[in-house]
């Protein structure tokens, strides 16, 4: 179980309030500066995004499990892991990993649209949050060099009040071990870059454990891959069912085939109030069945 502690919750209270906390030094920074380089080569090969939402002048790749193991520290960060929790706990059984992405902002790049990161879902907005993203920077953001744009208090109902709304954003300058975290509900974008650096982080996001993530995990890290993970790992990539039965293989949790253990009959994995209510129905059922009986022999 992640811990709720006194940090958790007070950052928390801030993420309910503004729609976005900064924390800063939230990882050693040099840790954070090795990751930076030994992504460089990736970063060097990859190719130019193409579409005006992604950006022409910046570059992303994902998978970032695979590309390093560093990456699990940054993905079960205990108070980053707390507050998705804490976010997103009252409207799902179990949390999943929506995102892991790199993404470098180069000279020229233009200030992408504000945008909301929830609206790549078509359900109802207002009540429930579906994501927490958290942008790790790898290098200093500036707000000359693209650093990303937030729009305080946007986020939850007043996404619907004022869906259009723009106004002054707070420029998110930070430094590699600071994290930046925002709901999807709130406005934000990545700023233009109008310097001679690239500006290059991380995104690693989580969303509600019924959704359709972003980057579709099981391909990503298929059963080799996600079979050298940490159990609660695994969990996060989807190898996990959520209740009810949902991500089911044959009827069982998808942990099973990671450990071999795929086997025996289909299985109910009901949410209590479901279970409580399925045993009520068959105890009728047998008690209805029972005086059936009963009334037959008595007839004999």
């Amino acid at each position: 179980m992640i811990m709720r502690s006194p940090h958790v919750v007070r950052e928390a209270c801030r993420l309910r309030e503004h729609g976005y906390t900064i924390i800063r030094r939230a990882m050693d920074p040099e840790v954070v500066l090795g990751l930076a380089e030994r992504l460089a080569d990736t970063f060097e090969e990859t190719p130019f995004c193409r579409g005006s939402f992604y950006g022409e002048q910046t570059k992303r790749f994902g998978g970032l499990l695979k590309r390093d193991p560093a990456i699990e520290d940054f993905v079960m960060h205990p108070l980053v892991l707390g507050l998705a929790q804490e976010m997103l706990g009252d409207f799902c059984d179990t949390i999943q990993l929506n995102i892991t992405q790199a993404i470098a902002v180069h000279p020229g790049a233009l200030p992408q649209m504000p945008h909301r990161d929830q609206d790549m879902w078509g359900g109802p907005k207002g009540e429930a949050e579906y994501l927490v993203n958290v942008m790790w920077p790898l290098t200093p953001f500036r707000s000359a060099n693209g650093a990303t744009l937030i729009w305080p208090e946007t986020h939850g109902p007043a996404a619907l009040d004022q869906p259009d709304y723009y106004g002054d954003p707070v420029v998110a300058e930070c430094e590699p071990g600071d994290a930046i975290l925002f709901l999807g509900s709130t406005l934000h974008g990545a700023g233009g870059n109008a310097t001679a650096e690239i500006r290059r982080g991380m995104v690693i996001g989580y969303s509600l454990g019924w959704l359709k993530p972003y980057e579709n995990q099981w391909l990503v890290y298929p059963p080799p891959v996600a079979a050298r993970f940490p159990g609660v790992l695994q969990k996060l990539v989807g190898y996990a069912q959520h209740r009810p039965n949902l991500g089911n293989v044959e009827g069982r949790c998808p942990s099973e085939l990671l450990r071999g253990t795929l086997a025996g009959p289909a299985e109910d994995a009901l949410r209590p109030d479901q279970a409580e209510a399925v045993q009520a129905f068959a105890v009728a059922q047998q008690r209805d069945r029972l005086a059936v009986f009963r009334g037959a022999e008595h007839r004999q």
